[in-house]
């Protein structure tokens, strides 16, 4: 167990009042979790801070190499007035895997969800109440060595901060529309695309579309900040792990719902063909994205070259709003939790 070091801000920031828009990432709490880490020494000095900028030097490698990972997590305050995060662990587990490939140390998974814990109770009056709405946790680990070559750092940061959201999408539920991309590509196997990184967002900021595999660009992949799934006829389908998804824990969890209600559902390669052909022929019934920031998103319409196809009849659909429901309700503690993702701070 790490002993945290506690320094509280002694001037507190102004919080957004009940029903205040909050946007996504805007906003910043008062304190953060940092830990260094020092080649044979380890993971050192945890401590909760006044949330402030930090002192790097311009050689520090992270700017130049791209050295460093992050996650996303979310803590929601409960009708019962408790404070719950989401399956945690899952989120510490793919923050090592991401780390192993950048090179980075791990960091033990006990002390990574002790360092959110830590510092959202700290910050727990920064959780809004409002509906849909909650605490963004973003743990990233970054490399601060002052060196200009190629190679590992041999020194880190692991740091947490918090930020009051509202929904990522501003429309709500309503569906979206997406572009298929058919030009540029995200990631390749063997590549980075499992990882979570700054690299591979950098990569989507060209557009926020649907990407089709590196290779022979004709699978469907998954959006820039988001998994996909589609149902067709009565299967819920979703491009399987390959090395250049992101093995998303939203992705996870609604492949868990959907097993646990007995549905049929398949992981495995997908071809945009497959999905023009069944929208085609009436079967492609709902498209929906998966991600920590929008929990599921409706998609109303994609677009494939110059054709624009329509989903369903422009609402949001049956399974996808049953499954927004669901995992909501487990989040806020509305709901029944049969397999144990709500975790209390």
């Amino acid at each position: 167990m790490l002993n945290i070091k506690i320094e509280r801000a002694k001037t507190l920031k102004e919080k957004p009042k009940k029903g205040e828009p909050l946007g996504f990432g805007h906003i910043f709490t008062d304190h953060m979790f940092v830990m260094n880490y020092t080649e044979g020494i380890g993971w050192h000095d945890p401590r909760i801070e006044p949330f402030q900028n930090l002192y790097l030097s311009p050689a520090a490698m992270v700017f130049h190499y791209g050295q460093e990972m992050f996650e996303g997590m979310k803590a929601y305050k409960g009708e019962d007035n408790k404070v719950y995060l989401f399956r945690p662990d899952m989120n510490a587990k793919r923050a090592n895997t991401s780390n192993d490939r950048l090179c980075i140390p791990q960091i033990p998974e006990d002390d990574f969800i002790q360092a959110v814990k830590t510092v959202v109770d700290i910050d727990r009056d920064w959780i809004p109440e409002t509906e849909g709405a909650s605490l963004y946790i973003r743990p990233f680990v970054i490399a601060t060595d002052e060196f200009l070559g190629v190679a590992p750092s041999k020194t880190y940061m692991f740091i947490v901060i918090l930020s009051p959201s509202g929904a990522y999408y501003e429309s709500g539920l309503a569906p979206v529309g997406i572009w298929i991309e058919d030009e540029y590509v995200r990631a390749v196997r063997g590549g980075m695309g499992f990882a979570k990184t700054g690299g591979n967002y950098a990569a989507s900021l060209i557009a926020q579309v649907l990407w089709l595999d590196g290779v022979e660009r004709k699978y469907i992949e998954e959006v820039g900040a988001m998994n996909i799934f589609f149902k067709i006829g009565d299967t819920v389908l979703t491009p399987m792990l390959n090395g250049s998804i992101l093995p998303g824990i939203t992705r996870n969890s609604v492949l868990a719902l959907c097993r646990h209600w007995g549905l049929e559902i398949e992981e495995r390669k997908i071809s945009v063909d497959e999905i023009v052909s069944a929208a085609h022929d009436g079967t492609l019934k709902e498209v929906f994205g998966t991600g920590t920031a929008a929990v599921v998103s409706p998609v109303g319409k994609l677009r494939y070259k110059d054709e624009v196809i329509n989903i369903g009849d422009g609402n949001i659909g049956s399974l996808t709003q049953k499954l927004y429901d669901k995992i909501t309700g487990i989040q806020w503690g509305k709901s029944e939790d049969p397999f144990g993702w709500r975790v209390e701070v």
